[in-house]
Parts: structure tokens; sequence; C-alpha cells
């Protein structure tokens, strides 16, 4: 059977001149005369059976009895206010939250957001939008995106999407003073570097792409870099040069002309891809399912658009 609980009044008496060392200033807290504070800790007394309080020289001092009940008591009242002002707090709605690459958030993710909101209004999504992996054990994130190899302990993983790199330009760099046409034709151009810390080692640079397509670049390491896939591909976009882009993230760009691919065919697979990731030893909550079953359709919307070009 449960044990009793003392009386609450009694027990809060106890604690504010537990805590003030003065029956006068807890009463005071408490809006109650102090006879009114030393008959709830006569009361107390006498339930418990031993003092709580001695009087000497340099005034009110706890007994062991006192002092040892003291932090567990105060730690319980601080707890009841915390609840307290949860239940006075207006009903929350329901929420999510999303860790995810600056990149993919901002190129992918976002411009999807009105469909997620007009299909659960009732779902607020707080986006985290870091380079470095969010520690899902933590328990402040629900959720992740990441690319990368898939293998990722302690946490239920699905695979969302593959992605591919290719160049990706400006329209006004095709027909300009040098044309491109051909792969040879981006000597004469800058060439802008993803340098993302994925660690991704299948994903070449272009060094590695011009090579496969034999050209003799004097050097192809020259150039602008950037250490996230979004302002490498903005970049790109405001004519700075010819970039080696994830396909995934550059493909709302190509999409609306705002980006260009000089070779359609230049595409080539790498081996990490995109997963949503989420705690093994944690249930996702019923908003978090919802939001995990519109990413893998949204993922699969997109790959059936990336196989129809």
């Amino acid at each position: 059977m449960a044990r009793p609980l003392l009386p609450l009044n009694a027990l809060r008496a106890f604690e504010a001149a537990a805590r003030h060392l003065n029956f006068s200033r807890a009463a005071d807290e408490l809006s109650v005369t102090p006879g009114a504070v030393s008959q709830q800790i006569r009361l107390l007394e006498d339930i418990v059976g031993g003092p709580l309080f001695v009087r000497e020289a340099r005034g009110l001092q706890l007994t062991d009895l006192g002092r040892s009940s003291v932090p567990l008591l105060r730690e319980g009242f601080e707890r009841l206010m915390d609840a307290s002002a949860l239940l006075r707090e207006p009903p929350r709605r329901k929420q999510v939250s999303i860790s995810v690459a600056p990149g993919f958030a901002s190129k992918w993710l976002m411009p999807r957001m009105d469909d997620f909101h007009t299909a659960h209004p009732e779902i607020e999504l707080w986006i985290s939008a870091d380079m470095e992996p969010a520690d899902l054990s933590e328990g402040k994130v629900d959720l992740a995106v990441r690319y990368g190899p898939g293998d990722y302990p302690g946490l239920t993983v699905d695979r969302l999407m593959t992605e591919t790199v290719l160049p990706v330009c400006a329209p006004s760099l095709m027909d300009g003073d040098k044309p491109i046409r051909k792969p040879g034709d981006l000597i004469g151009h800058t060439l802008l570097h993803d340098m993302s810390n994925d660690g991704d080692p299948s994903r070449p640079d272009w060094a590695m792409w011009l090579k496969a397509r034999g050209i003799r670049h004097p050097d192809p390491r020259r150039g602008s870099r950037f250490n996230q896939s979004g302002l490498l591909i903005e970049a790109a976009i405001s004519g700075r040069g010819v970039a080696l882009a994830k396909r995934t993230l550059a493909q709302a760009d190509l999409a609306s002309g705002r980006l260009v691919a000089p070779f359609p065919d230049g595409s080539e697979a790498v081996g990490f891809a995109y997963y949503v990731v989420q705690p093994r030893d944690r249930p996702p909550s019923p908003s978090a399912t919802a939001f995990v079953g519109w990413l893998k359709k949204q993922a699969v919307d997109h790959d059936n658009t990336m196989g129809q070009l």
C-alpha cells in the first residue's frame, strides 16, 4: 500500500521556516501569521515523533531530523511548482524537432514545407540546420536526415534518396564570352568546389571528373571553395563559375531554370545516400511518424522526377 502523505500545509510551513530559519519571515512568504506557522510545525513534529527545530543563542536551527529531510522536501516542492506551471500553460501544438544539414535544409526541405503545413497544420516543425550531426540520444531531437553510408548504430534507419553529382552553372555562362559546349570548355571557366565535410570518399572532385573525361586541365584545384553545398549552388546561380554539385540539392534550381546542366550525361553516382534516422530506444510520437511518412513520399516523388529527366 502507498505510504500516507504528511499534511501538505504543514510541510509547506516547515520548508519555508527551514529556508529562512525564521518563523516570521516564513509567515510573510506564506501570507499567514507566525502563530499559524508555529502551529503547523508542532503538528508535523507530533506526527514524525521528534523536534525539527531547536532554539539556540544564535537563533533558530534545524535538528538532524529536520536537516536531513529539507533537500528532498525542497526538491519535491520545486517539482510541484513546475507541474503547476505546466498545467497553467495553454495546450501546446504538436511539435517535431528535426536535425538536417544546412544545404539539405535550404535547397531540398524548405521548398517543400508548404506542402507539409497544408497537410498537417496542427504540427509545428522545429528545424535545426547544423554542420555537425545532432546526438539523438540526448532526447532534444526527434529525428534527423543524414547524408552518409547508412551505418548508424543505435538508430532506426530508412533510406530516402540516392545521390549523384554533375556540373551546373548559370544559363548566362552557356553562351557568354567562352561558351560551354563540351567538357574541355571548362578550362576557360572558374571551377567551384564543394568542401562540405560529409566524409564521402566516393564523391569525385573536379580533378577526378575531368580526368575521367580525358581533359588535361592546367590546375583543376583552383577556384572558389565552399564549406556548405547550399552556398556552392548559390555561387553557381550568381554566375561565379561552374560547380560540381549534388543533383538532389541542385534539382529545384535546375527545374526553375536558375541553373543549367551543361552536360546532362555528366552525372556520376556516389556511394552515400540520404537517410532518415530515429532513436531506436524511444518510440516516435504520432507527429514524428506523420512527418517521416510525408518525407518518404516527397523522396519518392523526387526520385520519380529525377528519373524523367
